[in-house]
């Protein structure tokens, strides 16, 4: 046990310079001064004279702050775990060993999340993700599917320290969901997420079948980035769209406004459909409705683009249109495979409850070599 505290701290040790290029990757000294800056700011008679401004402001200045903590966390985390296994093996302790070795196992996940987090430098990569979930053909099966999909999401975002919010969800007939929208609140939170935009495909032996026949569905997974602020590129007239009004319903149990309040928004030249039912007024939600419908608009756009600029050539990590399969979930064989990076790992039970890291990681990695490798060209 002794040998194996030896090879921690020597583990630990190498690690160091590893810790020193992350902090210089992330250019720690230089968020110090822009938090720094922002918080001098904050301490200004008229900072609130423009309120709207000021609250981003201060949104900043707390990623800012998260991001600098969480680098300092970590690095506290080596030097502390360092001692801890130099006293061990100082006083022949090894009751220690078990303690040691899982935080040099954390240490390197979080150092491999902070590493990850900087490849995220699409335009939108640090805005809020807006999730929407369509169940394919197939009835209760397909509408059960998306539903544990929903499952999976949520218990990620809770998992690594995101929020989300229902903005609109139909329950299916007999299980499941017909539809549903949730944004997932935080930074980067589409720069994660971006890579799950397509069809998810599920094996399995089906729970409504009474003959125990096994099944294939698919659902459909759409990610877009959550645009704020209407821009020239995305103005919307009123007479492009109709709006709808409607009672909520759905998983907001007794917290889902009975009321009216609920706003779908239907796009005449695009056909683009929003719904949402979070907010208990109607202007509210017409709001926000108009914030996803600028969402999808800047999606249909890039993909134009896309389509013009790169005759749709398909990267290492695939196209991300929503017609393709991207990800098969094989419970007979306990196993789910992504196939635009060609990984596939033995743990689907972990998946279903939320523990996709690894496959986000693997596809932000693939990206980026991707882009360097066009960039070569």
């Amino acid at each position: 046990m002794i040998i194996a505290l030896e090879e921690a701290k020597l583990e630990l040790n190498n690690f160091r310079e590893q810790i020193v290029e992350l902090g210089n990757a992330l250019r720690i000294d230089s968020l110090r001064d822009q938090a720094q800056t922002l918080e001098e700011k904050s301490q200004s008679p008229d900072f609130w004279n423009d309120q709207e401004k000021s609250t981003k402001a201060l949104q900043t200045l707390k990623q800012l702050k998260d991001k600098i903590e969480r680098y300092e966390n970590l690095c506290s985390k080596l030097e502390d775990t360092i001692t801890m296994a130099e006293l061990a093996i100082e006083e022949n302790d090894e009751s220690l060993t078990e303690e040691i070795l899982s935080d040099v196992e954390a240490i390197k996940a979080e150092e491999e999340k902070q590493r990850i987090e900087i490849l995220l430098s699409g335009p939108y990569d640090k805005n809020n993700a807006i999730l929407s979930f369509h169940p394919g053909a197939g009835g209760t099966e397909a509408q059960d599917w998306a539903q544990m999909l929903y499952r999976m999401y949520t218990r990620w975002a809770e998992r690594s320290g995101f929020t989300y919010k229902i903005m609109d969800y139909q329950e299916g007939d007999e299980a499941g969901l017909k539809s549903a929208s949730i944004m997932i609140e935080g930074e980067n939170a589409y720069g994660f997420l971006k890579g799950e935009n397509g069809v998810h495909r599920l094996v399995r032996v089906s729970p409504f079948d009474a003959n125990a026949r096994r099944q294939t569905s698919f659902s459909a997974i759409e990610v877009i980035p959550e645009i704020e602020d209407e821009s020239e590129d995305f103005e919307i007239r009123p007479e492009d769209y109709e709006m709808q009004v409607y009672r909520s319903s759905g998983a907001g149990g007794q917290k889902v406004n009975k009321t009216s309040s609920a706003v779908r928004l239907i796009h005449k030249p695009s056909g683009i459909v929003v719904a949402c039912q979070e907010e208990r007024s109607q202007l509210q939600n017409r709001e926000k409705c108009m914030r996803m419908l600028a969402s999808k608009l800047y999606e249909i756009e890039q993909e134009r683009l896309a389509s013009e600029v790169t005759g749709m050539r398909r990267s290492q990590v695939g196209t991300g249109m929503r017609n393709e399969r991207i990800r098969t979930y094989n419970f007979p064989q306990g196993r789910v495979t992504d196939h635009r990076v060609n990984l596939t790992l033995y743990k689907i039970d972990a998946v279903m409850d939320g523990a996709i890291d690894e496959i986000i990681d693997a596809l932000a990695t693939a990206d980026q070599a991707e882009k360097l490798k066009s960039s070569q060209q």
